[in-house]
């Protein structure tokens, strides 16, 4: 909380950390605005501090609660005699216990949300979770209280929510956040529901000064209210999804699927052709929230989805999808009821998140993991066990969960296998971990299991994630975690024996970093990947050595990747998805074959690029892009962004409600050892080693030739950072050789708006092989790549021949209007300049000049017909072609759109127009020429008659 008058007085409620005892609890206090604090209020060790109210008339005075819980692997524990609520009139000097004051619940207590109501300092409010659990109140300060509601509705699952707020305006209005959100305006006694975007509501902000302006959190987000909650913005422009597991379908581009925490399974495709990835795009594949997915390899329309928690069906709840006829069939292995039952009591044993997947060798093979392992022949029309229980199933941990309010959701079902993998080698061969710390084996098709755990793995270890390698059929590895238990060494194991001997491979992963999810590069052995708490994790020998990978990435759990193709995709528990595109350096690195060393101002490191996709994006991405917020990708397509300008200089779009498209172009990277003395050279050429477009990098980051540049022609730079550096080539050849010189336009008002340009760059490099060649000093590099089609499209090598030919002609053409124009502008400028000097100007000019000044004039109308002819230069803003006709060289660039809207062959109208335009074109350079040949030279006779200097061409 903070001061109202003094914003460096700030309080903050630890409750502390809530897998073990700790000393961290309590309530803290700083004077600084957060730079120093104290702790000014402690219960014990075993109870953290969990709400905190403030009063805005006297800012002295505030209370505070106190909640004693625990939470392990296999339970949530709530309440205990070190539950409690407390006052300080001191500004948290001192502090006076008032948990059993008159009115208030006796016994044990557990979660307590406390607030005080600004319209009435004397007025409190308390949620309370108590056998005698429910709203109270209190009229004096917290000497005495009355029990104004105990509906249930309240105080549901208090230890996820239990909060309460008071009305800044109105004292008998309280609102209390629960699954639901609730509104009182008498006092307490009667409520109301406030329907809310998303349920699990949490916490709630009202305008001290405004009660109708609220902000609102819940576990979809977070939404805002300028009518006291009749309406709230929308959830879904935020990023902030949180997923369980992925899977990656085989389509093109590839989707990735995922659970995802308090909604619906989803699928997100990974490119888009509307500029940036909508949500409309997304499908929602079941309701799974808590759960592994599963997508059949041969038919992405299949889905397995693990949804527990959000669905109906009982136990372990297992949905099919089917995304043909959008039917949804619940395949639970034993579909039987069991809400508020002891996991000890149950048939099978399914945790919140229980694995899921087909078999590498026969897509009709489907594998689900309770306590046994389960497999399917039959689109889970039924399942038969292929192991024994491969976990302690120690009944001690397989009570009922919960502690004064039971809790029976699911979520902490123990003794369940959390992690399965079968051998991509060999059909039959399993491995399974669980989460009470067992590892398994089996080599024959589940006929029998070895318990392979290895020795040193501390007990009650949770095994998060079991990996296969696809380079050695008996390597795997394996990452588990104690975090429930107070410890967060990372646990990571490789086995090269199908798991008979484990060695760790921590090497130098930080001591205090949970490990979760391993992955194998498929392509490079040793080459790992760990996702943790904050990020990722990258070794390129096998686990001796660790670095956390940086760039844009959050810090953010990360609860599974996977790798598919050259990208590794990522499925963070709170950021959304997020891929690495082009695992290519990463991969060179590890195998330490990459680029040779360049002597010189600065050693680098020369990737060769991957093969390329040639991906198009609809015509319309952008087209109405202005300088602030845009609200739409391409037509039709909802979705908010903006331009930003990064420290490097380069200009990206951020994002508010959408996902990043991959990179548009072949991916370039290198690795400089330090800022290079001399500008880097970037020069791509075709197969035949012809130069197609020359890039350099800045001479320095602070030179103001480099910052002041804005000219929108100008090719982009080449990063020259040291360490990782990207550049992305769009695969276009270069735009007309000649463009339009702006220092011959006449002035004109700079268009408001962006507006629509003429086309940027030339041609699309057609499917191919091609060259990249990067030079710094005298050292020179060279790599090969290959740009190929979407493989969707039945686009021949011929068709993107003509295309490319008939695009070139066109580019070409426009160069030609270009040279033109700029001749024709720079001969009646020096007209202009002629007629305007003094002997021109006098009453009585000399009868030479008047002769000159007769034929300039007519020279300078014949050339500003052939311009007009050309181009049209009346437009000040693309709008204006509305109001002007097009003319020879807008209507040659329009051809563009016709030639390159999708990857085929130009229609044959297209030639038709190409050859009209060209000819019109001719017609008016061949009298350009003749105008030189004749009038020009007239012009420049009579001039030297004069004694004046001659016209230049």
């Amino acid at each position: 909380r903070v001061h109202p008058e003094n914003p460096d007085l700030l309080y903050v409620s630890a409750f502390g950390d809530a897998f073990g005892a700790n000393k961290d609890r309590g309530i803290y206090r700083s004077v600084d605005g957060g730079e120093n604090w104290e702790q000014i209020l402690f219960r014990s060790e075993k109870a953290g501090a969990i709400d905190l109210s403030m009063d805005p008339n006297n800012p002295r005075i505030l209370y505070a609660s106190f909640w004693e819980a625990y939470r392990n692997f296999w339970s949530m524990n709530s309440g205990g005699k070190d539950s409690s609520l407390y006052r300080s009139t001191d500004g948290g000097d001192t502090w006076t216990e008032i948990t059993n004051n008159p009115g208030l619940p006796k016994g044990t207590k557990g979660k307590i949300g406390v607030c005080i109501s600004p319209a009435k300092s004397e007025r409190i409010w308390a949620i309370i979770e108590a056998e005698d659990a429910g709203l109270y109140r209190s009229d004096n300060g917290g000497e005495s209280w009355v029990k104004t509601s105990g509906n249930r509705d309240l105080i549901h699952r208090p230890w996820y929510y239990c909060h309460v707020f008071a009305d800044p305006q109105h004292a008998d209005t309280v609102y209390i956040t629960n699954l639901q959100m609730w509104k009182s305006t008498d006092g307490g006694t009667n409520f109301s529901e406030i329907t809310t975007p998303h349920g699990d509501n949490h916490d709630l902000w009202i305008d001290p000064n405004n009660a109708q302006r609220m902000v609102q959190g819940n576990d979809g987000g977070a939404c805002v209210s300028y009518n006291g909650g009749e309406t709230w913005s929308t959830i879904y422009n935020q990023l902030t999804a949180q997923f369980y597991r992925i899977d990656i379908d085989n389509e093109f581009p590839y989707r990735v699927y995922a659970t995802q925490q308090d909604n619906t399974s989803i699928s997100v495709p990974s490119a888009s052709a509307y500029g940036a990835i909508t949500l409309q795009e997304s499908t929602f594949p079941g309701t799974g929230e808590s759960g592994f997915i599963a997508v059949k390899p041969d038919d992405s329309n299949i889905v397995y989805i693990g949804a527990v928690g959000s669905s109906p069906g009982g136990e372990g709840a297992l949905q099919h999808y089917n995304h043909k006829t959008k039917q949804l069939r619940l395949v639970n292995i034993w579909p039987e009821e069991t809400y508020g039952w002891a996991p000890k009591d149950l048939k099978y044993r399914f945790s919140w998140t229980f694995p899921i997947a087909f078999s590498p060798h026969d897509s009709g093979i489907v594998y689900a993991c309770g306590n046994h392992v389960f497999r399917t022949t039959n689109e889970g029309h039924s399942w038969e066990p292929i192991s024994p229980d491969l976990t302690r199933a120690d009944e001690s941990k397989l009570d009922v969960s919960g502690g004064l309010t039971i809790d029976s959701s699911g979520a902490e079902h123990y003794a369940c296998i959390s992690t399965f993998a079968e051998s991509p080698h060999q059909s039959g061969i399993f491995w399974t971990g669980s989460d009470d710390g067992l590892v398994h084996t089996s080599r024959d098709g589940g006929k029998n299991w070895q318990n392979i755990t290895p020795p040193n793995l501390p007990e009650w270890s949770y095994i998060f994630c079991i990996e296969t390698s696809g380079h050695d059929p008996e390597t795997i590895f394996l990452s588990a975690t104690r975090y429930k238990l107070n410890d967060y060494r990372p646990l990571l194991y490789k086995s090269t024996d199908g798991g008979k001997k484990w060695s760790s491979i921590n090497g130098n992963y930080p001591e205090t970093e949970i490990s979760r999810v391993i992955r194998e590069d498929p392509t490079c052995p040793g080459l790992l990947f760990v996702g943790s708490e904050t990020g990722i994790f990258m070794s390129t020998n096998s686990g001796k050595n660790w670095q956390k990978l940086g760039g844009n990435f959050p810090v953010v759990p990360v609860y599974d990747m996977k790798i598919k193709q050259d990208d590794l995709v990522v499925g963070t528990h709170g950021r959304s998805f997020w891929i690495l595109d082009d695992l290519t350096p990463l991969r060179k690195f590890a195998r330490k074959t990459s680029g040779k060393k360049k002597e010189g101002s600065g050693g680098v490191q020369f990737f060769p690029p991957r093969t390329t996709f040639r991906r198009t994006l609809n015509w319309s991405v952008n087209l109405f892009l202005g300088d602030g917020k845009n609200y739409s990708p391409d037509f039709g397509m909802p979705g908010t962004h903006y331009e930003e300008t990064t420290p490097e200089g380069e200009k990206r779009f951020r994002y508010l409600d959408m996902g990043e498209n991959p990179p548009g172009g072949v991916i370039v990277n290198y690795f400089l050892e330090s800022e290079p003395q001399e500008p880097l050279e970037l020069v791509i050429l075709d197969a035949g080693g012809e130069e197609i477009e020359r890039f350099t990098s800045k001479k320095s980051a602070t030179d103001p030739k480099d910052i002041e540049s804005k000219d929108e022609d100008e090719k982009p730079s080449l990063p020259a950072k040291p360490g990782f550096n990207r550049f992305v080539w769009n695969m276009r050849y270069p735009g007309p050789e000649v463009k339009i010189d702006k220092a011959l336009e006449k002035p004109a008002y700079k268009p408001l708006g962006r507006g629509e340009g003429s086309p940027a760059g030339g041609p699309v490099a057609p499917p191919g092989n091609y060259q990249v060649q990067m030079k710094t000093g005298p050292a020179e590099i060279t790599h090969s790549f290959e740009i190929t089609k979407d493989p969707r499209l039945k686009t021949s090598a011929k068709d993107f021949a003509l295309q490319f030919e008939l695009w070139s002609k066109i580019t070409n053409r426009v160069s030609a209007t270009n040279s033109a124009t700029n001749k024709v502008r720079k001969i009646n400028l020096q007209i202009t300049e002629l007629l305007g000097r003094e002997i021109f100007t006098r009453a009585a000019p000399e009868k030479s000049l008047t002769a000159v000044r007769k034929a300039a004039k007519s020279l300078m109308n014949k050339l500003s017909q052939i311009e007009n002819q050309l181009t049209q230069n009346q437009y000040e803003t693309p709008s204006d072609r509305l109001r002007h006709p097009t003319m020879l060289k807008q209507r040659m660039e329009a051809l563009v759109s016709v030639v390159s809207i999708s990857d085929a062959a130009p229609p044959q109208q297209a030639y038709g127009v190409y050859e009209d335009l060209s000819s019109k074109i001719d017609d008016q350079l061949a009298l350009l020429s003749k105008l030189e040949k004749q009038d020009l030279l007239r012009v420049n006779k009579l001039i030297e008659l004069a004694g004046i200097p001659k016209l230049q061409a």
